[in-house]
């Protein structure tokens, strides 16, 4: 809804098209663009944890404690002659000054979020970049270490991703998803797909959908369960990967990151077998349950894009409007 997205523009836009996101606009000074802060204005949140997991790491630390000092920290060098006493966000992601995170960053979000074979080939230059970075302060095998550290600790949380999963997958395809995606207000597309429905992982008219088409991860208006799972890999598995990451353990541990999954993953177990139960006694009860109304219609759902295009386009998604690849993009 454009509520709801009115501010993602400011962090989802400025920095791919303004040198002004980091540089600022009334200061325009490199001094400035090469702090840490200057990273916080976007990358912190639940879903984003960077700011966060680097601030409480002890790199975080050593920039906090040390930062005024200019012979810990010489902010007037170019990046390129950086010898600070210790990394900052702009000396890892942007190293050696130049613009394109990606490419030497040890950004690969998918070998975080996702249960991916992290020795495959594909991740090996990533792999090698993140120790050729570590490796400026660090031994190799000090940086191999803890990329490893990491590696573990993202496939336990992996475990814990796919069984939150398949309870809510076994109760979707049982019936008892309550309520059922047939029953709720069209997501943003104009369907009614189940919203953990990833493509081919989660296929078949159980699901909703065409064959390979993917559902989206709804925040609102779903099952609680489904919410416990949006969750459980939006928030506390960043937390996981990105404590890991950056060196902030206690993020991927006891702050909400392991432990975070392991009351969710509860609280999906919970939620399953209470359906479960009410749907017994429903049936030796005789009751035909009737989801309420509101979950199909309200102020703020009429808001949503897929409203619009239930009425305005009948029998038409969102997909079905695209003339042409991309279109989603600037429209």
């Amino acid at each position: 809804p454009p509520g709801d997205t009115a501010g993602c523009t400011f962090c989802h836009t400025s920095s791919e098209e303004r040198c002004s996101t980091c540089h600022q606009r009334h200061q325009f000074n490199p001094v400035v663009a090469r702090k840490s802060e200057q990273c916080k204005a976007c990358h912190w949140g639940k879903d984003h944890r960077d700011w966060e997991a680097y601030d409480i790491s002890i790199h975080g630390v050593v920039w906090q404690t040390n930062k005024w000092d200019p012979t810990q920290f010489d902010l007037t060098k170019k990046l390129s002659d950086a010898d600070y006493v210790g990394p900052t966000c702009q000396y890892c992601h942007l190293r050696g000054g130049h613009h394109n995170v990606q490419r030497l960053s040890t950004v690969y979000t998918s070998m975080g979020m996702s249960n991916a074979d992290r020795g495959a080939p594909l991740w090996k230059e990533k792999r090698d970049t993140w120790v050729s970075v570590c490796d400026d302060c660090h031994s190799p095998r000090f940086a191999r270490e803890n990329l490893q550290a990491m590696d573990e600790a993202c496939k336990d949380a992996g475990l814990k991703y796919t069984e939150t999963f398949k309870v809510a997958e076994n109760l979707q395809l049982d019936g008892m998803g309550e309520p059922m995606p047939k029953d709720l207000h069209p997501d943003w597309a104009g369907e009614h797909v189940w919203s953990l429905k990833i493509g081919a992982y989660h296929d078949g008219p159980g699901y909703g959908g065409a064959q390979g088409q993917s559902g989206e991860f709804r925040m609102s208006n779903c099952s609680d369960i489904e919410r416990i799972c949006f969750e459980s890999v939006g928030y506390w598995m960043t937390y996981i990967f990105k404590g890991m990451a950056h060196g902030s353990w206690n993020d991927a541990t006891y702050c909400d990151g392991s432990f975070g999954m392991d009351r969710w993953l509860v609280k999906a177990k919970a939620a399953s077998e209470q359906a479960r139960r009410f749907t017994a006694l429903e049936k030796k009860a005789g009751i035909n349950w009737v989801p309420s109304e509101f979950w199909r219609k309200g102020d703020y759902l009429d808001q949503l894009s897929g409203m619009k295009i239930v009425k305005e386009f009948p029998g038409k998604t969102i997909f079905d409007l695209c003339p042409e690849p991309g279109w989603l993009d600037t429209h």
